[in-house]
C-alpha cells in the first residue's frame, strides 16, 4: 500500500470503536476545495416558501436559517422543503437558544421541550442540524459566564440533557450541536471531543464559530493555526459553521462582522470547504440589510481570492 493509499484508509477507518476514542486524522492541504455553501437571515417580508428560496439565491445564498413555520404544519414544512430544494439552498440551521441548565426547574423542563420540538424540526424541513449552547448556571444570564459552567456537573448535566433531547427525537438525518463558547463548554475542540465520545449518539454533531472561542491573546494571534486545530480535530463531525469575526477593544475582545476583525478567513474558508462533508457557512448576529451586504460580499470576496466557488 503506497503512502498516499495509506493515509486514506487511516482517514477512514478512524471510529468510536469497543470504546476507544480515536480522533480523526485529515489533512486540508492538498483537497480540492468544494463549492462554498454562504448563508444568512434575509430581510424579505414574506410568508411564501418560494418567494424566500428565490430570495436566497438573489443574495448568492446557497444555505438558509430554518423559515419560520410550527412543527404541527406538516403542509408548510412539506412547501418549505420542496422550494428551496428547487433553488438548490439546502436549510442549514434551526436555532434552540434557550437555558438547559436553568436554575429553575419548570423552567428548565420547558426549554428543554422546546429544544426537543426544535431538533424534530429540523428533522422534518431537512435541516443539517439544530444548534443550542449548554446553556449557563448563571442567575441572570442565560448565556453565562459562571465558573461553573467549567465544572464537571456541567459538562455531565450537559451530556445528560444532550442524550435526553436526541432520544426523545430519535433523528435519521438532522444533528443535534453544542455551539463551542468562550465561557462555557465546549470552548474548543478538546472539550468538544470530549463531548462527542460523552454523549456516544450518532446524531450528535460538531458546530464551529470561531469567533466565540477567541477568548486569549494567544488564540487571537495565533488564530490560523486554532482553526486548524478545530477542523483537524473535528472534522468528521463538523456540520455546520457560523461566519463572525473578533477584534480588540479595551484588552479585551469584541465580536463584529467578517471583515472587521482579524479572522484568518482564508484559513477559515479553506477548511470549511475541504471537508469530506459539505458545510453550510452561515452570516449572523448583524442587524440590517446594508450590514449583511457587506459581510457577505466580503466573505465571497475572500473565497474568490481562494479560489474556492460558491454552490
Amino acid at each position: 500500500m503506497n503512502s498516499l493509499s495509506r493515509r486514506c484508509f487511516l482517514q477512514a477507518s478512524a471510529v468510536l470503536a469497543g470504546g476507544a476514542f480515536v480522533t480523526p486524522i485529515t489533512s486540508f492541504g492538498n483537497a480540492v476545495p468544494k463549492p462554498l455553501r454562504l448563508g444568512g437571515p434575509i430581510f424579505l417580508k414574506s410568508d411564501d416558501p418560494g418567494e424566500l428560496a428565490r430570495e436566497h439565491r438573489r443574495l448568492h445564498y446557497s444555505a438558509a436559517y430554518v423559515p419560520a413555520v410550527e412543527l404541527s404544519d406538516t403542509t408548510k414544512i412539506a412547501a418549505i422543503r420542496k422550494a428551496f430544494a428547487d433553488q438548490n439552498v439546502i436549510i442549514a440551521e434551526v436555532g434552540a437558544w434557550v437555558n438547559m441548565l436553568d436554575q429553575d426547574a419548570e423552567k428548565r423542563r420547558k426549554n428543554l421541550a422546546y429544544v426537543t420540538d426544535r431538533l424534530a424540526l429540523a428533522e422534518a424541513v431537512g435541516a443539517r442540524v439544530c444548534v443550542n449552547i449548554g446553556g449557563s448556571y448563571n442567575p441572570t444570564h442565560w448565556d453565562g459566564p459562571d465558573a461553573r459552567d467549567l465544572s464537571k456537573d456541567y459538562f455531565d448535566a450537559t451530556v445528560e440533557n444532550c442524550r435526553k433531547v436526541i432520544d426523545a427525537v430519535k433523528p435519521k438525518q438532522a444533528k443535534f450541536a453544542l455551539e463551542m463558547m468562550g465561557w462555557s463548554l465546549p470552548d474548543g475542540p478538546d472539550s468538544y471531543l470530549k463531548f462527542i465520545k460523552a454523549i456516544d449518539r450518532p446524531a450528535f454533531g460538531a458546530h464551529v464559530d470561531m469567533a466565540n472561542i477567541i477568548n486569549s491573546p494567544t488564540r487571537f494571534f495565533s488564530n490560523a493555526a486554532l482553526t486548524d486545530e478545530v477542523f483537524r480535530k473535528l472534522g468528521r463531525w463538523i456540520v455546520s459553521a457560523h461566519a463572525k469575526d473578533i477584534a480588540p477593544k479595551d484588552g479585551h475582545f469584541m465580536e463584529t462582522m467578517p471583515g472587521r476583525g482579524k479572522l484568518d478567513y482564508a484559513a477559515y474558508l479553506r477548511n470549511v470547504t475541504s471537508l469530506p462533508q459539505e458545510v453550510p457557512l452561515m452570516l449572523e448576529h448583524l442587524r440590517t440589510a446594508e450590514e449583511y451586504d457587506e459581510a457577505r460580499q466580503f466573505v465571497i470576496r475572500k473565497a474568490t481570492e481562494n479560489q474556492i466557488p460558491l454552490a
